[in-house]
């Protein structure tokens, strides 16, 4: 029998996500998270097999959650499921430790699926995100600017750039108006761009709005 555990901070979701799952005999739903933190809590006093995780939560990003679950139990399969399109943080989760990538918009088609697969050890990835990664590999250590940011700066900037301000981002990741403050700046320095408005129009060169 499968343990999974499902995270998102929508409860509609995590109910869609059951559903989906609710007619395969080998798979149980041992768990329910709403943010980063309950992901962590969980994992520390219960087993799991395959954790079904929004990379997109309040507090602490999905991206810092998987590093932290594969340091404690690196065999884990962690299977993204998120609403970004996959040139947004595809490429990020994967390098971080998931065993697979998959939008919310394909998960009713591909979900049982993608558990099955990563469930064996094995990586679930669309082709354009295998297309991606064989893309950065032929680049020989060349990189863009944003993709030289940490997760974190990268997380800031795609809300800076989609028009969220330092105090919404704040308050969403539950960190302070300064610290934001100082993500900004690092993020202004590392694509050498003056404001959020050339943030935004750098964003959209790259294609990492949806």
């Amino acid at each position: 029998m499968l343990k999974i555990l499902i995270a998102d901070d929508h409860p509609i979701v995590r109910e869609g996500l059951k559903q989906i799952l609710a007619d395969e005999p080998d798979m149980e739903i041992v768990g329910e998270a709403g943010n980063g933190q309950e992901v962590v809590d969980f994992m520390w006093h219960n087993e799991c097999d395959v954790v079904l995780l929004d990379i997109s939560m309040p507090g602490r990003g999905g991206l810092d959650v998987i590093k932290e679950l594969k340091q404690e139990r690196p065999k884990l399969a962690i299977l993204i499921l998120s609403m970004h399109p996959e040139d947004q943080f595809a490429v990020r989760a994967l390098r971080a430790g998931a065993s697979g990538y998959l939008t919310k918009a394909s998960a009713s088609d591909e979900l049982v699926k993608a558990v099955r697969k990563v469930s064996v050890g094995g990586k679930y990835i669309s082709p354009s995100t295998a297309e991606m990664l064989a893309d950065q590999i032929d680049q020989n250590g060349s990189t863009l600017p944003h993709e030289r940011l940490s997760d974190r700066e990268y997380q800031v900037m795609l809300m800076l750039a989609s028009g969220k301000t330092v105090k919404e981002i704040a308050d969403e990741l539950c960190l302070s108006v300064k610290t934001i403050s100082t993500y900004r700046s690092r993020i202004l320095e590392k694509t050498k761009v003056k404001n959020n408005a050339q943030l935004t129009i750098y964003a959209v060169k790259h294609h990492l709005l949806e």
